[in-house]
């Protein structure tokens, strides 16, 4: 589903992400902590989400950018499960603390499974990619 280019922009890039509450009402982050597990899934260390957080647990959809979206021009769509043990919450500890020690550890494990990804590209915004 996701190519190299976008795994490898996701690793790199500040993402922009996406919730919403059951009754539609948005909530948008930037997110430091993502990076793609392989190519149909994207794992979040959440730090400090609160409204996203609860979003989530009430409403698994989610979509993101990444910061530079005029050269890397995708939006991702999918659902997610928050994990609070277990081997992904231990990937996103070390992963934090590894990346920066001063970090705050992480509350949970976001792990998304990518169902749809579009094209932010003017001209061709909207256009479904995979």
């Amino acid at each position: 589903m996701m190519n190299a280019e976008m795994m490898e922009i996701i690793e790199k890039e500040r993402a922009y992400v996406a919730t919403s509450t059951p009754e539609g009402v948005p909530n948008v982050v930037p997110i430091g902590f993502i990076k793609p597990l392989d190519e149909k899934t994207v794992i979040i260390a959440d730090s400090y989400m609160v409204k996203s957080r609860a979003n989530l647990e009430s409403n698994p959809k989610i979509a993101f950018v990444v910061q530079d979206a005029a050269r890397y021009p995708y939006q991702f769509k999918g659902s997610v499960k928050i994990f609070t043990e277990g081997k992904y919450f231990d990937e996103v500890v070390s992963w934090v603390k590894d990346t920066n020690p001063l970090a705050p550890s992480p509350k949970a494990a976001i792990v998304i499974t990518i169902e749809e990804i579009y094209s932010v590209k003017v001209g061709d915004a909207g256009k479904k990619l995979a």
